[in-house]
């Protein structure tokens, strides 16, 4: 009986893994990571009539539903009680389409496998995406490399990474997963205005 009971400890306090780093909780949550932008202006005009996303292998930390925290470089563990809604290497490409769609930087956006025809390509690897707590109580970071093509000469017309650090409230996962949000928001800042750029100078340079 004795050992019995030995065996059911061990197996309760192997099962009550944290939210938070080095402490206890029982409930499990689920976190949505979003785009946390205000609406935005539309343009006048699409730049071109159509531009497709394709996303690329991702790092493991964006291809799993378990977020990712790391207290020393190059080493990853995972919130055992808290995890995202949907992989965020399926949950990007989406977020970054809307964000093209509500902006009209395309008559038409969609994703690789979507029936629409479009001569513009945009690649999207997610890089990073988990919270750095080397020094707590750490920060959300997020890292993209995004690449547009013009799919009629198969030519890379422009390259770019986005790393943005958001700093967490605190070192727990609903902190982390909030910073992270913000980060990728902050990250599809920066993209918007580059690839209205790139794309305008690509679409004029482009053979008719």
């Amino acid at each position: 009986m004795r050992a019995w009971l030995v065996v059911m400890l061990s197996m309760g306090l192997a099962a009550c893994v944290s939210v938070g780093i080095g402490t206890d909780a029982p409930l499990q949550a689920q976190y949505r990571l979003h785009d946390a932008a205000p609406p935005l202006a539309r343009r006048a005009e699409p730049l071109v009539p159509a531009l497709l996303i394709q996303a690329l292998p991702a790092d493991a930390t964006a291809d799993s539903v378990a977020i990712a925290y790391s207290r020393r470089a190059n080493e990853f563990a995972y919130y055992q009680l808290a995890a995202w809604t949907e992989r965020p290497a399926r949950q990007v490409p989406r977020l970054l389409q809307q964000r093209l769609e509500a902006r009209g930087v395309a008559g038409a956006v969609g994703l690789v496998g979507d029936p629409l025809r479009s001569d513009w390509l945009l690649t999207l690897a997610i890089d990073a995406l988990h919270h750095d707590v080397r020094a707590s109580p750490g920060q959300g970071r997020v890292a993209l490399t995004v690449e547009l093509f013009e799919r009629r000469t198969r030519t890379r017309m422009a390259r770019r990474q986005f790393v943005i650090d958001v700093p967490a409230a605190s070192a727990d996962a609903p902190s982390a997963a909030a910073a992270m949000s913000v980060a990728l928001t902050q990250a599809f800042d920066g993209l918007l205005p580059w690839l209205e750029a790139e794309l305008q100078r690509a679409a004029t340079a482009a053979p008719k």
